[in-house]
Formats: structure tokens, C-alpha cells, sequence
């Protein structure tokens, strides 16, 4: 018998075929990627353990990524101006604040999606519905999204690249179109949530003086204004961006004091996993929960902003310490935006679950509230959503809390909407190697999300404004499968992570993960699908349900067989194809 051994392979994929599978040339991708400079061309070292650097011409050997691929550009096509230095400081062994305030920054804006306008609609709907029962549920949606920007961040770190540009690198070119058009749908949807959520708070500001259609247009002035706080540097930016999470921070907090909602139920709710008497609400309100949490472009938003740091890949110790201080920055910021989302769902729970809306137009009847007709006289469950949710806070608790909440609706908004807009800005320049300037992109963006948001506030009333929130969750629901199963797999092969690859209890643990967060969505979609009440959608829904589950289910086969599951590879197709990712584990032949 003859033994024949191979390292760990790794066929990087380019956007050209390769008609001749036996001029593959197979290299390995270091732990340190250039991300200012021109791309080097690697070989790993495996006697020195080193990647020696070395050009096409010296070494007569192709680079890393294939001509073509990036185009003679940088290897990162996404840079920031200006990185925030990481001070020395060697008089703490494990631990240092002046390093942990040098990474503070990413993680906050981050965090700042899972308090967008859609999330907290939900968690006040969570209340109304619910009480206190599901907020173990989004206890466990926050550690779960926790976990996967964790992922993203460690990508970001040991790469040099973010989600966006290694799915450019990796993926073919009709895939890799196809997964830029889904990033761009989420981000879209997330921006027209953002839109309502500031229209209908410049509505309740200002007593319905200022219309919905008002508003909305208002929306699009004050996002340029925005823009302008990126000329004045990073740490500013992300400065201002932490306002306006305390914004949020007292103005909810405000609420939370004013309800007083009972604190042992609270903390029954958030630590007993259990949903005693609930049924189809509760459960349809459970999943739209985990849907409202983890957002498919945060992913992609997190492994970028990681960038913005000075980090020496080539050393193996500055990167161990990024990514430890990249999670515990993640795990603060993660810990009070969750806590923001508890005084959301806390306050409804105490002041609305149960009620009836002849109950709730008789109390707001003896106040004066002009906006007696969103309460008909039946004995129905009162149904909410932010522009009822503030007038009832209003009801209840005196015109201050109706005031301080819409201006914590608007900071959120606001605060959305920037990081929807770098969220753009970033899977564009990865996925298409296409730069353009924010102001172009929040134009685009903005012009796409408005259109359909202002004839709607123009054309229908604040009901059909505010149910487009739904729809929105839904649209993002169904994206989540394109940022996970990527990340996923690209964060599991060592030969791109060198040994901050995930281990065995990572693989399994964050497939098992991803596999029921998509369930849940997938039955999220489910649900909102069959309250359309029209056959004709019912059939359009089910050949796109045919089509995405399709190009999920590739995504997923491509995912198994880079992992090491080779017996999926039944036809050799992929093994043969330059353009598919994968990591072969040694073979015996005789």
C-alpha cells in the first residue's frame, strides 16, 4: 500500500470557471490579510510556521484571490479613514479599561438594530399580548444574537475582511448576486421600519400637526444632516451614537418608573421558560420576537465596524485580544439594549395586557385624548402598536409620558437609520466592489424605502402605516438564512481562520443554532402568509417559497461540504469547481 497525504485544502472561488480541475493551484489563506497596502501573494510555510510573502512574478505562483476577482485592488475593498489607535498598556495582565475604551465602539452600534423601531413595536406587543410571559424569549434571542456577532466580529478580526467582501471572494457569481439582492431587501425593509417609527413620532411630538406624509418627508432632511457628523471622525460618530442610546436609555427608563410594573413577575417571566395558558397569539408572538431580534444585515454591519480598530494580524497575541475585547464591548452594549427592550415590554404588560378597548375609550375619554376613534366600543382585546401604544401611555400616565415616548420612538429611529445606512454602504463595496459616497447611497436607499412608506401615510391612516411593520418583520425573517449559514461556514474553516476557526462545539452548537432560528422564522412566514385570505397569493407564495428554500438549501449543501461533510459531494462537481469553498480532509489512496 502506498500512502498518498494532503493538508487541509482550501479551493478559493473565483468568478471564472476552471475547465481544467488538474491546474488548480491550492493555497492556504494566512491569519494576516493586508487591508491598506496592495495584495500580497501567500504560500503558508508549514515547516516555519510563517506565510512568507512573495509577488506572482518571484514565485511564478497565482495570488491568493484570482486576478479578476478584486479587480488589482486592495484585498479589503472597505477601509475606514481614520483607525482608532490601540494603546499600550502592559500593567494589566488580562484586563485593561483604556483598552477596553480604545475597542468601545462597534458593538454600540451594533447594538443599536436591535433597538430599532420594529423591535420595539414588538416588545410592546409582547407586553399587550403576553404579559411578562415571553420575555425569556427574548432573553434568549439577545444571548442567541450575542453568540452570532461574536462570529462576526471574530471574521472582521482575524480576516481583515468583512461577511460582505468574503462571500464576494468565496461564492460564485449568480450566488453571490443573489445574496447581495437578499442583504439589500433586509436592509431596505429595516429602513422603511425606521421611516414609520420617526414619521409617527413627529406626529405624536407635535399633537398631529405635523401629518404622517409630513413626517416621513422630514425623514429624509435629517438623515443628510446626519451624514455630516462622519466628517468630524469615528470616535464622535460613534460618540453621538451613544446619546442617542441613552436617549432611549431614560426615555423608556422614564416609562418603566412611571407604570411601576411588578418585579416579581418580571423576573418570573424572564427566567422561567414557560408561557403559562398561552396559545396561537402568544406563540405567533414568540417567534415574531426572535425575528425582530436577530437581523440578517447586523451581521454583516458588525464584521465591518471591527475594522475601524488598529490591530497587527501577523500577531496571533493583538488578535486573541480584539476579539476578547470585541465580545465583552458586545456583551455590555447586547446587556442594555436588552434592558431598554425590558421596559418596553414591562411597561405594556402592567398597563395594557388584559384590557379591553371599551375600557381603555372610556379612560381615555375622561382625559380628553382627541384620538378617541383608534378605540371602537367593543369588548375586544386592545391591540397596539407604537402610535396607539403612546397615546395610551398618554391615557393612562398624563401627556409627559406620551411626549417622552415618542422621543424615545424618534431616537430610535434616528439612530436605525444610520446604521442602516453603513450597513449599505458596506455590503455594496463588498459584494460588488462598487464604491460610492454615503450621500449616494442614503439617496438610493432612502428614495426606496420612502416611496412605498409615503404613498401609504398619504393615501391610508396610521392602522395601515403601522401594519406594514409586520410585513417588514416578515421580509427580514426570511433574509436571515443569507447571513447566518455564510458566516457560519466561513468562520469554521481554519484555513481562512487559521486557528481562531470554530472548534467542534462551535460547528455543531452554532449549525443547531442556525437551524432553529430559521425554523422559527420560517414559521413566522408561515403564519403571516396564511392571514392573506387570497389564493392567487397563496400560489405566488408558494413558487417563491420553492425558489428561496431552493437556494437555501444549496447555500446549506456548499456550507456541509466545506465543514468536511465530502459524501454530500456525490457528483464531484463541487471538489472539481474552482469556485466553490473547500476543505478536504486527508486522503489515503493505494
Amino acid at each position: 500500500m502506498k500512502r498518498f497525504s494532503s493538508s487541509k485544502i482550501l479551493s478559493f472561488l473565483t468568478t471564472d470557471r476552471n475547465p481544467h480541475p488538474e491546474n488548480i493551484h491550492i493555497s492556504s489563506l494566512p491569519p494576516s490579510i493586508p487591508t491598506d497596502q496592495e495584495p500580497t501573494h501567500g504560500e503558508e510555510d508549514m515547516a516555519q510556521g510563517k506565510a512568507v510573502e512573495t509577488t506572482q512574478t518571484q514565485r511564478g505562483a497565482p495570488s491568493v484571490f484570482p486576478e479578476g476577482q478584486n479587480g488589482g485592488t486592495d484585498v479589503s475593498s472597505t477601509n475606514f479613514d481614520h483607525k482608532v489607535p490601540i494603546p499600550d498598556d502592559n500593567s494589566q495582565m488580562w484586563f485593561s479599561f483604556r483598552k477596553l475604551w480604545a475597542f468601545t465602539g462597534p458593538g454600540f452600534l451594533m447594538s443599536i438594530a436591535y433597538l430599532d423601531p420594529g423591535n420595539i413595536e414588538s416588545d410592546l406587543q409582547s407586553g399587550a399580548k403576553a404579559g411578562f410571559k415571553l420575555l425569556w424569549v427574548l432573553l434568549g434571542a439577545t444571548i442567541i444574537g450575542l453568540l452570532l456577532q461574536r462570529l462576526a466580529a471574530r471574521l472582521g478580526v482575524v480576516t481583515g475582511m468583512h461577511l460582505a467582501e468574503v462571500c464576494n471572494r468565496q461564492y460564485p457569481t449568480v450566488p453571490r448576486i443573489i445574496l447581495w439582492l437578499m442583504v439589500e431587501l433586509a436592509i431596505i425593509g429595516s429602513d422603511m421600519q425606521e421611516v414609520i417609527g420617526c414619521a409617527i413620532a413627529f406626529n405624536l411630538l407635535s399633537s398631529g400637526r405635523i401629518p404622517l406624509w409630513g413626517g416621513v418627508l422630514i425623514t429624509i432632511i435629517d438623515t443628510f444632516v446626519f451624514l455630516f457628523l462622519d466628517k468630524y471622525g469615528l470616535r464622535k460618530l460613534e460618540a453621538f451614537f451613544g446619546v442617542l442610546i441613552t436617549i432611549m436609555a431614560i426615555t423608556f427608563g422614564y416609562e418603566y418608573v412611571t407604570v411601576r410594573p411588578d418585579q416579581g413577575e418580571l423576573l418570573k417571566g424572564m427566567f422561567m421558560p414557560y408561557c403559562e395558558g398561552c396559545g396561537p397569539v402568544q406563540l405567533e408572538q414568540a417567534v415574531g420576537i426572535v425575528g425582530a431580534v436577530i437581523m440578517p444585515h447586523n451581521i454583516y454591519l458588525h464584521s465591518a465596524l471591527v475594522k475601524s480598530r488598529q490591530i497587527d494580524r501577523s500577531s496571533k497575541k493583538e488578535l486573541k485580544e480584539a476579539n476578547k475585547y470585541f465580545f465583552i464591548e458586545s456583551t455590555i452594549a447586547l446587556f442594555l439594549s436588552f434592558l431598554i427592550n425590558v421596559f418596553v415590554v414591562a411597561v405594556f404588560a402592567e398597563a395594557v395586557y388584559g384590557r379591553t378597548n371599551i375600557e381603555v375609550h372610556d379612560i381615555c375619554n375622561a382625559t380628553g385624548i382627541p384620538q378617541l376613534d383608534l378605540f371602537p366600543l367593543n369588548n375586544e382585546t386592545l391591540q397596539v402598536d407604537i402610535y396607539k401604544g403612546g397615546v395610551v401611555l398618554g391615557c393612562f400616565f398624563g401627556p409627559a409620558a406620551l411626549y417622552i415616548w415618542a422621543v424615545g420612538i424618534l431616537a430610535a429611529g434616528q439612530s436605525s437609520t444610520m446604521t442602516g445606512t453603513y450597513s449599505g454602504q458596506f455590503v455594496m463595496e463588498g459584494f460588488l466592489n462598487l464604491r460610492w459616497s454615503r450621500f449616494s447611497r442614503v439617496l438610493l436607499t432612502r428614495s426606496i424605502a420612502i416611496t412605498p412608506t409615503l404613498l401609504v401615510a398619504i393615501f391610508q391612516d396610521v392602522t395601515h402605516l403601522t401594519g406594514m411593520n409586520d410585513f417588514l418583520n416578515v421580509l427580514q425573517s426570511m433574509q436571515l438564512p443569507f447571513a447566518l449559514i455564510p458566516i457560519l461556514t466561513f468562520t469554521s474553516l481554519s484555513s481562512l481562520m487559521s486557528e481562531f476557526a470554530n472548534g467542534l462545539f462551535w460547528k455543531i452548537g452554532g449549525g443547531v443554532v442556525i437551524l432553529l432560528v430559521c425554523c422559527i422564522n420560517m414559521y413566522f412566514v408561515v403564519i403571516y402568509v396564511t392571514t392573506l385570505n387570497s389564493v392567487w397569493l397563496y400560489v405566488f407564495a408558494a413558487f417563491l417559497c420553492i425558489a428561496y428554500l431552493g437556494f437555501v438549501g444549496y447555500l446549506a449543501w456548499v456550507c456541509l461540504i466545506a465543514l468536511g461533510v465530502s459524501c454530500l459531494d456525490v457528483t464531484g462537481r463541487v471538489r472539481n469547481d474552482t469556485t466553490v469553498l473547500i476543505e478536504q480532509q486527508p486522503e489515503f489512496d493505494s
